[in-house]
């Protein structure tokens, strides 16, 4: 069965994890992708190691390439260049995350393209943004988490600020990106026409702020970190049991109640401090004290049978061997081992898009670096003498 993106062909000239990302979800949906890499080097991801498989290629690189093609090009040659041309001349869309204008010396920035398919979908992602003071800056994962505010609610409330355990600025922009691309196809079937998608990851880091930004546009007040609590929900947060922590997430006043009751201070639930959720906000540290006080009692599992008995929201936390370990983690397809054309067994995570018509397929394993550069080359026209030559130049 064809993917919901079949048909579609995309260039994917990024690197390392953003535009990646998007380029395998595309992949994964259907799309037919082709990654373009350096000769000789390829996607610094692929140095990215410890760890590795046996081959050596790491295990960063393989988390965002699966479904793609590699060819390696020099686009900073003149013969580099007219290949990238050619592939874009029957593309459905051109990804790339290089510094704002670099391309245009190479003629492959996107009003150079679009003179040669008018129906392209080209989608810059930078750091910043194609405009405004910081487009001409590098734009990294770390800085954005810092500069978009995102490090300043992360973290204890009375220590530092903290970043994120993933690099969640790229990844968001990647999603963001692929929503952006499939929006533009289904624009170009409208109009014929295609477009040029400017993604940045501090627009991006910005909008994930979701209502923690929303508090600050509304209330004007500084969100504070407050660790792993809810800034508008209490009790919304990690509690030590006394063999290890759990997640209490206590969304209503009728589940309040029920925490109360199983703690066996039914009482609490009718102080007039902690009756409904904006006066458990307002009186958040005297309650959490005494919850923290009780939670201690017992370990981990009595609270969360409990708790998850009354219909209460609560969790464990668990380290990614628990998560992989766990049956629904098993359940949903979310870990996969592919074959490579080597016969190498790659472990990867599943897409997580579940179409009940146009299922995820994974047919193509993370390539080697340049594995499908002669067999995209023919396709392209060109013949084992011209290959010979693009190779012994260094274009490919």
């Amino acid at each position: 069965m064809a993917g919901a993106l079949a048909g579609i062909k995309v260039v994917d000239l990024s690197r390392v994890l953003a535009g990646p990302w998007a380029s395998q979800l595309l992949a994964d949906l259907g799309a037919e992708v082709i990654k373009i890499e350096k000769p000789g080097s390829g996607d610094d991801t692929r140095q990215w190691s410890p760890p590795s498989l046996p081959d050596g290629r790491a295990a960063y690189y393989l988390c965002a390439n699966r479904g793609k093609r590699s060819l390696t090009v020099d686009i900073t040659q003149p013969d580099g260049q007219e290949i990238i041309r050619r592939l874009a001349a029957d593309a459905d869309v051109v990804l790339e995350n290089f510094k704002v204008g670099s391309l245009q010396k190479y003629g492959l920035d996107y009003d150079s393209l679009k003179a040669v398919n008018p129906k392209l979908v080209y989608c810059s992602i930078t750091g910043f943004g194609q405009t405004g003071p910081y487009a001409s800056s590098a734009g990294y994962d770390y800085i954005v988490q810092g500069m978009s505010g995102l490090m300043s609610i992360t973290g204890p409330g009375d220590g530092e600020p903290h970043k994120v355990g993933v690099a969640v600025s790229d990844l968001f922009t990647g999603l963001y990106a692929a929503n952006a691309v499939q929006a533009a196809l289904i624009a170009r079937e409208r109009t014929g026409a295609g477009q040029h998608i400017d993604m940045a990851l501090f627009d991006c880091s910005l909008a994930m702020l979701a209502n923690v930004a929303s508090n600050w546009l509304v209330g004007r007040t500084v969100p504070p970190r407050l660790g792993n609590a809810h800034a508008n929900i209490v009790p919304y947060q990690v509690f030590s049991a006394s063999d290890g922590h759990f997640i209490l997430a206590c969304g209503n006043d009728k589940q309040f109640v029920d925490v109360c009751r199983i703690i066996g201070q039914p009482q609490w639930a009718r102080d007039a401090r902690f009756v409904t959720n904006p006066q458990r906000v307002a009186n958040r540290l005297h309650l959490v004290s005494l919850l923290a006080m009780a939670f201690r009692h017992h370990g981990r599992d009595y609270w969360l049978e409990r708790l998850d008995k009354a219909g209460v929201p609560c969790g464990p936390i668990n380290d990614v061997a628990e998560a992989f370990e766990d049956p629904q983690t098993q359940a949903r397809g979310m870990e996969l081992t592919m074959t490579d054309a080597e016969g190498r067994q790659v472990p990867m995570v599943g897409c997580p898009i579940k179409l009940s018509g146009t299922p995820v397929e994974y047919n193509l394993a993370p390539p080697d670096l340049g594995e499908h550069t002669e067999q995209i080359l023919r396709a392209l026209g060109y013949v084992d003498s011209d290959i010979v030559a693009l190779r012994n130049n260094g274009t490919v």
